[in-house]
Parts: structure tokens; sequence; C-alpha cells
């Protein structure tokens, strides 16, 4: 039999838990640099930039630095900081998020920062791009060169750079172990995700696959139905519960499959909300900790338990990657090159 050779999303999908071993040690210099920027005492809040799988990144930024940091933090809106006009940023900073480093509207959000003179951080795997250029600080993911157009490590290492300014910003002595611990759960999540992939098969024919999931949880959803939706080009959509229930829900029917996410650390509906919630619905899946819940599923994905908050929106985004990879797999999908898709997005 021949073996088939690794996809490029494949291969860089293995490297995840290295790359986190690598940046933990000098990702903390550039972290406290970057706590120190952010805890200027004319420093309210943080505006975010960023584009594709790195504004999903940035929503665990806002959720992670508001109930850790206590920093109120918001979503830019980048096309109006490309007029002549931008918003006014007194008393905010500015975190921009780009793998490339090469989007202008997520560089010119960093512009604007600098013309008002107001802090601004870049994070970015090219620390010698245009973003990185204008940034006061630049934090390097420092993942290694991606080929994938679809991004796996470099999305957990946006989490991983994020988690340890949260915990600069609020020290625990406790959390700091946590970082030392984490590779070792990436890494196996990673073999045993990407190894029962075919777990996945019952999606290949849905025609519509909505993700649901809140707080922490509430980025790894949206990047759950990215990766699903540009790998395999099944439509799919994320929705906080809340917002699933006041209208989205009309679309779920037998054709379409449920995407849960609910670890510990916010309560989520029981087996029973779950049932009512899905009855219509062909396949349902449900990545967590919670036995109640996995017992209601058709795909069961069991998470570690005893994961901090934290910790669990980087190992409950592996699955996503997984079914992404075998359903791209089924539908015959280049999977290094999806179609229409392009590794750097020159958004303006």
């Amino acid at each position: 039999m021949t073996v088939q050779p690794l996809t490029d999303f494949e291969r860089e999908a293995r490297e995840q838990a290295s790359v986190l071993a690598a940046r933990t040690a000098p990702g903390w210099d550039t972290a406290r640099q970057a706590a120190d920027l952010l805890s200027r005492g004319d420093v309210g809040y943080l505006v975010v930039a960023a584009r594709g799988t790195s504004d999903n990144a940035a929503r665990y930024a806002q959720y992670l630095l508001g109930s850790d940091a206590r920093l109120l933090v918001a979503l830019a809106a980048p096309w109006l900081y490309e007029r002549d006009s931008p918003p006014r940023l007194a008393h905010g900073a500015v975190l921009a998020i780009s793998q490339s480093g090469r989007s202008p509207d997520i560089a010119a959000v960093v512009s604007a920062a600098r013309a008002q003179g107001r802090p601004a951080i870049a994070m970015t795997n090219d620390p010698s791009s245009p973003l990185a250029e204008l940034a006061d600080l630049v934090v390097p993911l420092l993942a290694g060169e991606e080929r994938s157009v679809a991004a796996t490590k470099t999305y957990l290492a946006s989490l991983h750079a994020i988690a340890q300014l949260a915990a600069a910003l609020a020290p625990e002595p406790a959390r700091v172990a946590w970082f030392d611990r984490l590779p070792e759960f990436v890494d196996t999540a990673v073999e045993e995700q990407f190894g029962a992939r075919s777990r996945f098969d019952p999606l290949a024919e849905a025609s519509l696959l909505t993700v649901v999931g809140r707080g922490l949880q509430f980025p790894t959803v949206h990047e759950t139905a990215l990766k699903v939706r540009e790998l395999s080009g099944i439509p799919a959509e994320a929705f906080s519960l809340p917002d699933l229930v006041h209208g989205p829900i009309a679309a779920l029917g037998p054709s379409g499959a449920l995407w849960l996410i609910s670890t510990a650390g916010r309560e989520q509906p029981g087996a029973d909300a779950l049932a009512e919630l899905s009855r219509d619905v062909g396949v349902r899946v449900v990545v967590s900790d919670h036995e109640e819940l996995l017992a209601a599923a058709d795909v069961r994905v069991t998470m570690p338990s005893g994961l901090p908050e934290w910790v669990a929106p980087l190992v409950a985004a592996i699955p996503a990657q997984a079914a992404a990879l075998r359903l791209g797999e089924l539908r015959g999908v280049d999977i290094d090159r999806p179609h229409g898709l392009h590794k750097v997005t020159l958004t303006t």
C-alpha cells in the first residue's frame, strides 16, 4: 500500500506542540513588555485589529483580557481606519494580530494609533513585516514558516501569546506552570484527533454546519466554522447559544449538523436541553468534558478534564483542524490550496 505524504496542513498541525514549547521562554519577555505598555496610567481600553483566523484569536483576547485583566477590549472595524478621519483612540491602545503582517487595513489601525500618540503592539509571525515596522512593540509568534493556506500553528501561537500577555497583566504563580504542561496536552490531542479523524465522516453530507459555544470557547466556535468551511466548502456558521435561539435556530434541520463546544468554566445546556435544541438536526458533534453532554452526541470528542478555562480553547481547536482535514479529503479538496484562497490576503 502506498503511503501518501503528509499535507503541509497536517505537518504544521503536528508541529503545534513543539511551537508552543519553543516560544514559551522567549515569549515571556515580549509579553511583559506589552503588559508594561498596557499598564500605562492613561490606557483605559484596548482595540484589537485582525482578519480571518487572527480575528478569532482577537476574540480570545477580548474574552481572556476582559475576564482576567479586567481590561475592556473592543474589536476594530479596520475599514474605518483607512479614511481621512479615523475614530479617536483617546485613552486607548491598539493590538494588531496578523500572521503575515502584510494586510493594509490592519496596518492602517496601527498607523492611526501612532498618529494619535497611542501605544500600538503588533503580534505577527513576521517581525520584519510592514505591520511590525509601524508598531511600538512586536510580539513574535515564533511559529516558523507556515505554508498551508489554512492556519494551524500560527493560530495556537497567537492564543499562546495572548495567554502570556494576560498572565503578565494579572500574574498568578499557578498559571505559569500550565505553560510548561500545555505542549503535552496539545501533542496528545493532535495525535488522537488526527489519528481518528474518520469519526467526522458523518458530517460530509451536511448542508450546513452550525457551531455553538460561549465565553472563552466562543473564539473556538468561530475558528471551527472557519476551518471546516475553508477546507471542505461546507457552509458553516458560528453562534453563541443565546444568539442562536434568537432566530438563526430556524435554519437547523435534518440535512444539517450541530457542533457544540462546552468545557468547564461556564454552564452550558444539559443533555435534555441539547436534545431539544437539536431534535431536528442530522448529526450532533459535541466537544466537551461533560459526560452528560457527550452521551447525547452522535460524534463524541472528549476533552481532558481539569483544564483551566483559558487552556481549554487551545486544545478544543484541534478537533476542528482534524475534522476540516478529513472533510476536505472526502470532498477531494487540494488541502494546502483550497479554492479561492491565498496564504496572504491583502485586505483593504
